[in-house]
């Protein structure tokens, strides 16, 4: 399958070259040409097909050619020691926990994928790269984790002056590590705005092979079809009607990964989802892209540093227009209905969980009548340890939760004693010292 942009249907991309140049110069993003029909294979899995095995083999299908099914398992096993874990909490509600890799964060997927692929095609094109990101919070041990023991791979690190914390001291290149951190004088919108500015120069991009590992990368993205088909194999003798996936959307990367998985021939129903200010229902009830009252190439560049991809929904759907409505099933969900579903999840379930979740059981109670007839099922994805809302759920339930080590390891802070940038012409610096 090769790679076209949003914005430009002439781009014709290999994946290698995509999730090494990250974003299309026509300031789009990178997105899927075509579909395929591994419908033959997914029936064939089962509760013993493991992540890895998964994930390997439709990397093989996705990038047909590029690399041997050989070379694609070996990315897949050595990417996912870690896998999924799906749980079934009545008769038609199923929880998906993304959250058992090494921090505990649903990320860990998409970064250590993308750092293992990257690795395997920078070695045999005899090539480094460099990761560049904002983060100030749990991101950065994410990449520190992917990237250990890497050769052909980088990461520099914008962390708020103050903010650095998740890593340790081996992590650091001036330590022999892949890490090379970066106190900026400024916050979020300064990290992003610096991270966006370097990609606008794509001589420099090409010279310093950067990229980054947001889900602006199609190598970040694609992992999180796995999920779907993942769940699928542990399903199919359980549920003999429809599925039905349930999500809070956040930056709506595992909603089009979904879709995704969808045109790969997986069998799903629809997406259930709460409704936002960018992705709502109009008078009549039809789902409604905000953004698409402005032509794409009227709009200014994808962004890197912190990306939508609200534009690939929009692409996906400009090729299923009809499929919308009754594929996407958006709640206007309140606050008050967000704390209502955590009690509830606990009360039945005796589950905790983290915000983002209860935001989507809260949406996936409103759409009951999707499942009414005998046989359907909802799987609710739960991307975060419950941990990273302890505050939310001590305020909501009344019970002060445990935090596991590794979580307790993300928020340790880190005592740089280096220089702290401010402009562009600061970073571009630290960008050719490294590469």
């Amino acid at each position: 399958m090769r790679l076209t942009s949003t914005r430009d249907k002439t781009v014709n991309a290999s994946f290698k070259d995509a999730i090494q140049q990250c974003m299309p110069q026509d300031g789009g993003l990178y997105v899927p040409d075509g579909a395929a029909d591994l419908r033959r294979w997914i029936l064939y899995t089962n509760e013993q097909t493991s992540f890895s095995s998964i994930a390997g083999a439709l990397t093989s299908a996705f990038i047909n050619n590029e690399y041997s099914p050989i070379i694609c398992e070996t990315v897949a096993t050595k990417a996912f020691p870690f896998e999924p874990v799906l749980k079934q909490l009545d008769e038609k509600l199923f929880v998906l926990e993304l959250f058992h890799g090494p921090t505990c964060c649903y990320r860990d997927f998409g970064v250590s994928y993308l750092a293992a692929m990257l690795e395997t095609t920078l070695h045999m094109e005899n090539k480094n790269s460099i990761l560049l990101d904002y983060t100030s919070g749990e991101h950065g041990a994410i990449i520190a984790k992917a990237l250990k023991g890497k050769k052909h791979l980088k990461s520099i690190l914008l962390y708020p002056k103050g903010k650095v914390c998740g890593l340790n001291e081996e992590d650091f290149v001036w330590n022999g590590g892949n890490i090379f951190p970066i106190e900026i004088d400024g916050e979020t919108e300064l990290g992003h705005s610096l991270i966006n500015e370097i990609f606008k120069d794509h001589d420099l991009v090409k010279k310093a092979n950067l990229t980054v590992s947001t889900s602006a990368n199609i190598g970040r993205l694609i992992p999180q079809t796995f999920f779907y088909t993942y769940a699928f194999s542990r399903l199919k003798n359980k549920v003999s009607s429809d599925i039905y996936y349930a999500l809070d959307p956040e930056n709506y990367g595992n909603l089009v990964a979904g879709l995704y998985s969808w045109r790969l021939s997986l069998p799903v129903s629809g997406f259930i989802l709460p409704s936002t200010k960018a992705l709502s229902l109009d008078a009549i009830g039809n789902p409604v892209i905000t953004d698409s009252i402005i032509p794409v190439e009227k709009r200014i560049e994808a962004e890197a540093g912190d990306p939508s991809n609200l534009e690939r929904l929009e692409d996906f759907f400009s090729h299923y227009s009809q499929m919308m409505k009754n594929f996407v099933y958006l709640s206007d969900v309140s606050e008050k209905e967000t704390e209502q579903a955590e009690k509830e999840l606990f009360i039945k379930y005796k589950r905790y969980s983290d915000y983002h979740t209860a935001k989507a059981y809260a949406a996936a109670v409103k759409n009951q009548d999707l499942i009414d007839e005998e046989g359907g099922a909802i799987v609710l994805l739960d991307r975060f340890h419950p941990s990273f809302s302890a505050d939310y759920i001590n305020q909501t339930i009344g019970d002060k939760i445990e935090i596991p080590e590794a979580i307790q390891n993300l928020k340790k802070p880190v005592s740089l004693g280096r220089p702290v940038i401010k402009t562009p012409d600061e970073l571009i610096m630290q960008i050719k010292k490294l590469s």
